[in-house]
């Protein structure tokens, strides 16, 4: 079988994580069978589609790596579904009904209210062709449902296992509105049999839409692909997540300096029993990657989770991954700038500051009772050109000079030389500082 997934958003908003894992889970499991990975837009809602949300799903997608090997629109193939309908109606497998809104959700108050489930009545299969006439002078317009059989329709899940619906327990889908535009089910159907998609991977929301699809791709005379429904991701405190919410929109984790592999990396794993850990490209997450590793309970995203595989993937990093980087933020594309410095990074654009620290004046911090100490330590520091080995020399000097030991030798020198309480360790910024700056810094002057 030729693997072809697909990952199919609605462009009427930005990206969110829990989109982002199903685009992900689509790309690996194509990726770990050789296989194809489609991106299909399914933009039949004119009004709330928006072309800056698809340029901008596709642009997200592109900065995790996730990107498609074909890109489709559902509203270039308007004539597709037309014939499906077409094929559909003379099967007589749809029928039009004539229920407004109000009407329809007054009959499922009713239902409940009755104990019953809001299942549709099939009213409209009572209806003769005069009262059809007579709806639609009155300025009524059909919206057409898909008729189901009636019975169990059964598959075998690739994450869930065997799955069985009774179509006689659900509602017949309407699959095309008043106003003539499509709904997603008829629209799905037609692009998954056109395109040869193999296997639907997809939240567990769409399990009980399976039967009805099962049932249109029968009567369209399709195979059905594989169907594998994984568990919904929440908000770390197990709420739904949204588009609209900055914690779980890809764009703002992209803008907070999150790499796009510590967020593949984790959504991976949400959802398994596998450990979390810093997987540096997708071709290892691929090869990791298993349907049957997904488990059924629902998975929380917690932003401060990302973060922190951010900071491992960070601290991991080669230097030739991150020289590139380096040069664009106009830190020093040097190997000891990095070695120095990565350790210290939660997000990569964090070297600007240690490039800064570097390169630039610094307000050294010399406090009045550590004047006489930085004095000495000025005038026992090594000869240029300072090394790996300074650092050393010179602490220990100043030890047996001064009696000063642990932070009361070491704080007071890193304050006057970076500003900072904290950083990377001084026996590697000391040589990229250099002896001249040193010396100004310890003098408390000005570099410039």
């Amino acid at each position: 079988m030729k693997v072809l997934t697909r990952f199919a958003p609605s462009p009427t908003g930005f990206l969110h994580v829990g989109n982002a894992r199903a685009a992900l889970f689509c790309k690996l499991f194509a990726a770990a069978h050789g296989g194809r990975f489609l991106l299909r837009f399914d933009d039949t809602d004119a009004e709330r589609s928006k072309p800056e949300f698809a340029e901008a799903i596709a642009e997200d997608l592109d900065w995790l790596g996730l990107k498609p090997d074909d890109t489709a629109y559902q509203s270039a193939r308007a004539e597709a579904y037309e014939a499906a309908f077409e094929t559909l109606k003379k099967e007589a497998r749809i029928y039009p009904c004539f229920e407004t809104p109000d009407e329809l959700e007054r009959k499922r108050k009713r239902q409940r209210a009755r104990g019953l489930p809001p299942v549709y009545d099939r009213a409209a299969l009572e209806l003769t062709d005069d009262d059809r006439r007579a709806l639609e002078a009155e300025g009524r317009a059909a919206h057409w449902r898909f008729r189901l059989s009636g019975e169990a329709v059964a598959w075998e899940d690739g994450i869930r296992g065997t799955q069985s619906i009774d179509t006689s327990s659900v509602s017949d889908p309407v699959i095309r509105r008043a106003d003539g535009t499509w709904l997603y089910t008829l629209p799905s159907v037609v692009d998954d049999l056109e395109f040869g998609v193999s296997h639907v991977l997809r939240g567990e929301d769409h399990v009980t839409n399976t039967a009805a699809q099962i049932e249109i791709i029968d009567a369209l005379d399709g195979a059905p692909p594989v169907f594998a429904h994984f568990s919904l991701l929440l908000d770390a405190e197990g709420g739904a997540l949204s588009k609209r919410e900055g914690s779980s929109a890809v764009r703002d984790l992209r803008a907070e300096g999150i790499e796009p592999m510590a967020l593949n990396a984790l959504l991976a794993r949400l959802g398994t029993a596998d450990a979390v850990e810093a997987v540096g490209n997708l071709d290892a997450l691929a090869a990791q990657f298993d349907l049957s590793r997904l488990g059924r309970a629902p998975a929380r995203f917690d932003p401060a989770d990302v973060l922190r595989l951010n900071t491992r993937l960070i601290h991991e990093m080669d230097f030739a991954d991150a020289a590139p980087r380096l040069a664009a933020l106009d830190a020093p594309a040097d190997e000891a700038f990095w070695e120095a410095v990565r350790g210290n990074l939660a997000r990569f654009s964090d070297v600007a500051e240690w490039a800064q620290i570097i390169r630039d004046p610094v307000s050294p911090v010399i406090a009045a009772e550590d004047s006489d100490f930085i004095a000495a330590a000025r005038d026992c520091l090594p000869p240029a050109p300072l090394d790996e080995t300074s650092w050393e020399t010179w602490t220990a000097e100043l030890k047996e000079k001064t009696g000063r030991r642990g932070k009361a030798l070491f704080m007071p020198l890193r304050h006057a030389l970076t500003g900072r309480e904290h950083g990377p360790e001084m026996k590697n910024l000391l040589p990229l500082i250099g002896h001249d700056k040193v010396i100004l810094r310890l003098s408390g002057r000005s570099e410039r």
